[in-house]
């Protein structure tokens, strides 16, 4: 009944012979089982048809919920990290955990209690009521009003996305003040009153979100790679060196004690800070940018020692 159940809410209209096919029973078996599924609260209709069928009808009351092994197992692991994910939703979480393990049987209670995820919980921590808000008026397409942080005047915008990012949750929307695409932190957004003023969306940069919002945190205004990447040679092993470098960054040992690092930063003074930052001796190979980078910021190190 489990997988049938499965199947049928992918929400597409199943032939009778290739859903009984796909479940492994006979034809008898699959309709005793979709009988019991409506005795449960589902509506499952009958297709006409020479094969005929079924289909999983939207809109009936919440029948009780069943979950496969493998459903259970997401669910639970889901709530127990939820703390990390930046929403202010730790005791909830923690309460329907409890809630979920209570009705699980004691082969999927032993697979969650071997796991036991202590998670970081951040510094910023986000209203769910607010994340709620924001994402209805991205889901319903209508323009959104709010204070942002100190900043008391209203902002209009069109919102288009909710990225989360390191723990944090963002609004990717156009800026109808500024005339641009803009991120906020939604932890600092302070909803007004809902406009219910629908709106068209525009097309996202590049049609993906979360690659937009990266992009813009590294200060790329195109695509989701940093403005200024470098090679340098360090002298230094590229196992001693591998744990402080990010995941885009490209490593080659050249050496017991030499290797070349090839990243990327916003500037080319940070990039030369970046390689500077490893405390160890380094050349530069390229590019001149980076090289003139270095020139300056040792000049600003070599000022800062003499003041």
């Amino acid at each position: 009944m489990l997988a049938l159940l499965s199947l049928l809410q992918v929400h597409r209209d199943w032939p009778g012979d290739e859903l009984a096919g796909r479940l492994e029973v006979s034809p008898r078996t699959l309709r005793r089982d979709v009988d019991r599924l409506r005795e449960l609260g589902y509506r499952v209709e009958s297709l006409r048809g020479p094969a005929g069928g079924y289909r999983l009808a939207a809109g009936s009351d919440l029948p009780p919920l069943l979950f496969d092994d493998d459903q259970a197992v997401a669910i639970a692991l889901a709530l127990a990290v939820a703390p990390a994910s930046g929403a202010d939703i730790a005791e909830s979480a923690a309460r329907a955990l409890a809630t979920v393990r209570q009705v699980m049987p004691s082969r999927l209670r032993s697979r969650i209690d071997a796991v036991r995820a202590v998670t970081a919980a951040g510094t910023t921590r986000t209203d769910p009521d607010v994340l709620v808000a924001v994402s209805e008026a991205v889901h319903l397409r209508e323009l959104l009003r709010f204070g942002y942080g100190d900043d008391e005047r209203p902002h209009h915008v069109e919102p288009h996305a909710v990225v989360a990012r390191n723990g944090r949750w963002y609004l990717l929307d156009w800026d109808l003040d500024r005339d641009d695409w803009r991120t906020h932190r939604i932890d600092r957004i302070v909803p007004r009153m809902r406009t219910r003023v629908p709106f068209t969306p525009r097309r996202i940069p590049g049609d993906d979100p979360a690659a937009f919002v990266s992009a813009r945190f590294k200060g790329s205004s195109g695509a989701d790679e940093w403005p200024c990447v470098g090679t340098a040679v360090l002298e230094t092993s590229a196992k001693a060196i591998a744990p402080y470098l990010p995941p885009d960054a490209e490593l080659e040992a050249l050496g017991p004690d030499r290797s070349r690092v090839t990243r990327g930063s916003w500037s080319w003074e940070g990039l030369a800070a970046t390689f500077a930052s490893a405390a160890v001796d380094f050349t530069v190979e390229s590019p001149e940018e980076l090289r003139e980078a270095v020139v300056v910021l040792a000049d600003r190190l070599r000022g800062a020692a003499a003041r």
